[in-house]
């Protein structure tokens, strides 16, 4: 049926859509397609996870930076422990082992580690006699230790101390450096423990302080020339994604002489990626994936130990600053920046909402210096309220909100049916998306989501299911998605695998 207008009617609807699409200071036109985006995780910020070959060689692997272990005393028979989890002495009366009676090491190389206690202070000797204590907040002064394994029970140690002498357990509630270690490893001596390996973190810290200087430049070049080529940028292009989202370290800012233990070389790598999203007409979300400190504690923000140290001091804020504008200013005349992410996935568990906001508010304005129409993405803090940014974002312009969707992570899923996890994205999911994507408020983007569960013995089809179940609720973003990621050992973490194999259509 064919419709006329008064040419009066045509400039009221004109004036209405032109009110809509400037609400919040943002514009919109024809180059402001929704973003279908996928992630170039693991190729510059290191996650072992999605490439497990590139810890392969590292020596002494078990003890990279920041595992924790747990000893038990095979004379006593308890735990080694940080009395008040820091701050006091060591002592062997724990029946069982949580936070206080776990140490993570900060590797100085294959065999030498300072090690960290729960409230993070370090192990050291007391300066007057041979007593073991946790006192330290400098790793520098509280000294080297050693772990010997015995070399037919890897689990049977003794830690050698910066005295050159062995810790023992001489009762429960003392434990001294002041055994010679030479003994028969049998239950008798003092000096031996029983060590379980916990929780440890592979990522861009581990990799390149476990390799050491001489062999991770080496190891991470290959690593950068091989996991994500020009021929992935052609294959995303082809597909019918219109932008990558690049996570980046804090680190490559400084390159190529960049902090210990990180390798120079990277800012290369990412410079070439701008190149090829340019050929293949590519947007590029530029992503802080990994600031100083680390602002959530995974190895995918380049963590040392698990501690959040991010936020905790106003240099680690100047700092995340100044790398931001280092990456908007080199790549702002390039025409594939289209959006900077300011930081990915800060933890409402060690950074505030206060401290964010400050961040964001100086990051943001630099951006604006030097790149006046990208997109600045502001990331939800991970346990945040999904709209705690939302007054801030209302003084910005072009500012996109940045949520994460996983049908993971969670026990809620854990024994969720393929169609109780399809109903959940199609309900909740996109009741939670709805809520947060309103007309006068900031876009909103779907910055990672995979086609994963915990569903075991899917078909291919059951798969297909559920990606077209995100596809069509992820639209819904008024900025758009990102998949993650592109590459990955695991199948169905990998774009580029689903893709080619037919398990997500787009």
């Amino acid at each position: 049926m064919k419709i006329t207008h008064s040419k009066s009617q045509l400039l009221g609807i004109v004036s209405v859509f032109a009110m809509f699409i400037f609400s919040n200071g943002r514009t919109i036109n024809s180059n402001n397609e929704l973003i279908r985006a996928v992630n170039l995780g693991g190729w510059l910020v290191a996650e072992g996870w999605m490439k497990p070959s590139l810890f392969d060689s590292i020596p002494n692997k078990d003890f990279l930076d920041g595992v924790a272990l747990q000893f038990k005393s095979v004379t006593t028979g308890k735990f080694l422990a940080a009395e008040l989890g820091g701050g006091s002495i060591i002592v062997a009366n724990r029946t069982s082992a949580s936070g206080w009676e776990t140490f993570r090491l900060w590797r100085i190389n294959e065999t030498s580690f300072h090690v960290r206690v729960f409230s993070k202070q370090f192990l050291e000797i007391e300066s007057m006699g041979a007593k073991v204590v946790a006192t330290s907040t400098d790793s520098e002064t509280s000294g080297i230790f050693q772990i010997i394994r015995k070399s037919d029970d890897p689990s049977r140690v003794r830690i050698k101390a910066p005295n050159g002498l062995f810790l023992q357990a001489k009762t429960e509630d003392l434990v001294t450096a002041d055994s010679n270690g030479n003994g028969q490893w049998g239950n008798n001596d003092p000096s031996v423990f029983e060590m379980t390996i916990g929780q440890g973190f592979q990522g861009e810290y581990q990799v390149t302080n476990g390799y050491g200087p001489l062999k991770a430049p080496k190891i991470m070049k290959d690593h950068w020339d091989t996991f994500i080529v020009e021929k992935d940028f052609s294959f995303i292009a082809d597909s019918g994604l219109n932008a990558v989202r690049i996570p980046v370290g804090w680190w490559t800012a400084k390159d190529p002489t960049p902090p210990k233990p990180y390798v120079g070389g990277s800012l290369e790598v990412l410079d070439r990626a701008f190149l090829w999203a340019k050929k293949y007409n590519l947007k590029v979300i530029l992503d802080l994936h990994a600031a100083p400190g680390s602002q959530n504690g995974f190895e995918h923000s380049s963590t040392r130990d698990g501690s959040v140290e991010w936020g905790q001091t106003d240099e680690s804020i100047e700092e995340s600053v100044r790398v931001i504008e280092f990456y908007t200013a080199r790549y702002a005349t390039n025409p594939s920046l289209y959006a900077v992410e300011l930081i990915n996935e800060p933890n409402a568990f060690g950074v505030s909402l206060s401290v964010l906001t400050k961040f964001y508010n100086d990051a943001y304005t630099v951006v604006r210096r030097h790149a006046p129409n990208a997109f600045v993405i502001l990331s939800n803090r991970l346990s945040g309220e999904p709209k705690e940014l939302f007054p801030l974002a209302s003084g910005m312009k072009d500012v996109v909100i940045d949520v994460h969707y996983y049908n993971l992570f969670w026990d809620i899923f854990n024994d969720m049916t393929i169609d109780q996890n399809i109903d959940f994205i199609k309900t909740n999911r996109s009741a939670e998306l709805q809520d947060i994507t309103t007309s006068n408020g900031p876009l909103t983007f779907v910055g990672e989501w995979v086609a994963e569960w915990q569903v075991r013995g899917a078909t291919k089809e059951d798969y297909q299911r559920f990606s077209e179940a995100q596809l069509q609720v992820w639209g819904q973003a008024s900025f758009g998605w990102a998949y993650w990621s592109l590459k990955n050992i695991n199948n169905n973490w990998s774009m580029d695998w689903m893709i080619k194999n037919g398990y997500i259509n787009l």
